[in-house]
C-alpha cells in the first residue's frame, strides 16, 4: 500500500507536472529563443516592477512623505 502511494506521487510529478518542462526541453532542440521565451517574459516583468518601484520612491521623495515622523508616543519622536 505504501509503495502504491509513492508510485502515485512519482507518476504525478514525472508524467503530469513535469510535462511542460519536457515540452520546453524538446523545443530547445528546435529553437533556443522559443525555449527561453518564458525567461524573457520574467525579465521584462522584473524590469517593469523595478521601474514602477523607482517611480514610487521618487514620488515619495519629491513630496517629502518619506520624511514624516509618526511616533506612537511623544517621547519617541
Amino acid at each position: 500500500m505504501l509503495r502504491d502511494i509513492f508510485e502515485g506521487i512519482a507518476y504525478l510529478f514525472e508524467e503530469i507536472l513535469f510535462y511542460p518542462l519536457d515540452l520546453l526541453r524538446e523545443l530547445e532542440l528546435d529553437t533556443w529563443w522559443g525555449a527561453n521565451a518564458i525567461n524573457f517574459i520574467f525579465v521584462l516583468v522584473a524590469i517593469a516592477a523595478f521601474a514602477y518601484w523607482m517611480k514610487q520612491l521618487k514620488h515619495f521623495h519629491d513630496t517629502h512623505e518619506d520624511e514624516r515622523k509618526d511616533a506612537p508616543d511623544s517621547y519617541l519622536g
